[in-house]
């Protein structure tokens, strides 16, 4: 899959492999999408919770309209603190081939933040409760729909990581979803995850509002040396870096 690169926010790092920057969080929404706050309100939260870098990845598709005007209103808070404010989106992965539902325009994005929200199958996305419903019949099996899974991140991971610098968000969150106990999650296959998250420089985020992933896979992935950055996934401005999972973790 090529060099493997460090994935960096601005000058440095955005976290290591051992440890969480508790000062970073790299991934809030605004009102632009899925959140509540305007940017300026956002950033002001931030400031007053002492974070150093923040990263804006509100929900896009391929109808999205507003990418430049949501790009502009983060470069002119940048004006305004002294932080690094990164202007990202988060994406969905469709198809089990890693097909993106991208925006017709990536230029103002510094990154991408991809999700797996439904697992694509035969021309279906499922949600959980389809796969809760699949594993009920026995149709599927938790092994099953965890190397889907893992299949479906690694090959968004790849694709996206053409475009502009990958994260990866709440990963695995489909399976506690659907009722999937970690155990179906084989070493082999973080073995997988671990190599596509190395090999194309996709940082993974430790999400405080979707609890993902889970302390043991967190556990799994830090030691096959991935890096791992906080992630507050707030919807409002005062849920950013704010961390009690995260502490835990």
């Amino acid at each position: 899959m090529g060099a493997e690169r460090e994935p960096v926010i601005g000058g440095g790092a955005i976290g290591t492999a051992c440890a969480f920057d508790l000062t970073v969080d790299a991934h809030v929404h605004t009102g632009f999408a899925a959140g509540r706050d305007a940017v300026g309100v956002v950033v002001s939260a931030a400031d007053r919770a002492g974070l150093t870098v923040l990263t804006f990845a509100d929900q896009v598709g391929p109808d999205t309209t507003w990418l430049t005007a949501y790009a502009d209103a983060v470069r002119r808070a940048r004006h305004r603190t002294e932080m690094t404010l990164r202007v990202a989106a988060e994406v969905e992965v469709v198809s089990p081939d890693g097909w993106l539902a991208l925006p017709a325009d990536l230029t103002q994005l510094d990154a991408l933040s991809v999700a797996v929200s439904a697992l694509p199958c035969r021309g279906q996305l499922l949600d959980a409760r389809a796969v809760r419903d699949r594993l009920a019949a026995g149709q599927m099996t938790a092994e099953q729909v965890a190397e889907q899974l893992v299949q479906t991140i690694v090959r968004g991971l790849e694709r996206a990581s053409r475009y502009v610098p990958t994260q990866l968000a709440r990963p695995l969150a489909l399976l506690a979803q659907a009722g999937v106990d970690d155990a179906a999650v084989s070493p082999a296959l973080i073995a997988d995850l671990a190599a596509a998250c190395r090999g194309t420089g996709t940082v993974v985020e430790v999400s405080e509002a979707w609890r993902s992933p889970s302390p043991s896979l967190v556990a799994m992935l830090r030691d096959a040396a991935v890096t791992l950055v906080p992630a507050s996934d707030a919807r409002y401005a005062a849920e950013v870096g704010g961390w009690q999972y995260l502490r835990r973790v």
